[in-house]
């Protein structure tokens, strides 16, 4: 099931502001620096968890509707169902009404009876969902310990920007793998 960003969070868990204040960067010169940081730790934070920090919309591309009628969703958290449609032969796109399908937010599924659903024509990606995924649209609304996690993470790259890549590097550091454990999503 692919999914695609189709439009990112509009905010950040923290501001340039917050985090230099928490690094104890007192002049300008490292705001872009920072700002870029803060960026990539939100969207490794989410890599890591498979969780959507802030309010996103993604498409979730689909071949065929599933036997059971029921989607699950790897990312999340699931916050509502924008559109969905379904492709003919010819390419043209038809709405699928958004009341055909019950959302249950807590455990990220969408369900619906695949015989009420319009089969699509082309055997491969003829089905698009668009979600909005994510905790919520302030940064408030992030668990603490996932915001604290993007604020660590920053904090390590910043003090150890521009130095030689270590063995480490690619493992978590100090702290984040505990504050993000309860968070991860764990496959089997």
């Amino acid at each position: 099931m692919p999914m695609l960003l189709l439009a990112g969070p509009a905010a950040e868990p923290w501001t340039v502001t917050d985090l230099k204040s928490f690094l104890r960067v007192e002049h300008d010169a490292d705001d872009a620096v920072i700002a870029s940081l803060l960026t990539a730790a939100r969207a490794q934070i989410e890599a890591w968890t498979g969780k959507m920090l802030l309010a996103q919309r993604w498409r979730l591309v689909l071949d065929a509707w599933p036997r059971d009628g029921r989607i699950v969703l790897r990312g999340g958290p699931l916050r509502s169902l924008i559109a969905v449609r379904s492709y003919d032969e010819r390419g043209y796109t038809h709405s699928v009404d958004l009341d055909s399908f019950v959302l249950d937010l807590a455990g990220g599924v969408i369900a619906s009876p695949p015989w009420a659903l319009p089969e699509p024509e082309p055997a491969v990606a003829g089905i698009e969902l668009d979600l909005e995924l994510g905790y919520g649209t302030a940064p408030d609304d992030v668990p603490a310990p996932l915001r604290h996690a993007v604020r660590t993470l920053v904090a390590q790259w910043y003090d150890n920007r521009g130095g030689a890549a270590d063995a480490g590097a690619a493992l978590l550091p100090g702290g984040v793998a505990g504050m993000i454990a309860f968070y991860r999503a764990v496959a089997l």
